[in-house]
C-alpha cells in the first residue's frame, strides 16, 4: 500500500512501474476482453435493430391514425361548407 500512497503523489518510478506492468499484462488480457466484448456488442446491435424496427412500425401506425383523423376533419369541413352553401328550407327543419 505504501507504494501506491507515494506513487500517486508524484513518484515517477511508481508511474513507470505501473505503465510497464500494464504493457506486460495487456497482451494477455486483450484476447479475453475482446472475446467477452464481441457477444456483448452483438447483443447491443441486435437490440438496437429490434428497437429501430419497432420504432418504424409505431411511426407507420401513428401516421395511419393521423391520416384517418385528417380525412375525417376534411370530410366534416366539406360537409359544413356544403351546409353553409345550401341552407335548409323551413320545410326541411320541421
Amino acid at each position: 500500500m505504501g507504494l501506491f500512497n507515494n506513487g500517486l503523489k508524484g513518484n515517477v518510478l511508481t508511474g513507470l512501474a505501473i505503465g510497464i506492468g500494464a504493457a506486460v499484462v495487456a497482451p494477455a488480457l486483450l484476447p479475453v476482453l475482446s472475446g467477452a466484448a464481441k457477444p456483448i456488442a452483438k447483443a447491443l446491435i441486435k437490440g438496437g435493430l429490434k428497437l429501430y424496427e419497432k420504432g418504424k412500425e409505431t411511426a407507420a401506425e401513428v401516421g395511419e391514425v393521423v391520416e384517418d383523423i385528417m380525412a375525417e376533419a376534411k370530410a366534416e369541413m366539406a360537409e359544413e361548407t356544403q351546409q353553409e352553401a345550401n341552407p335548409p328550407t323551413p320545410e326541411e327543419t320541421v
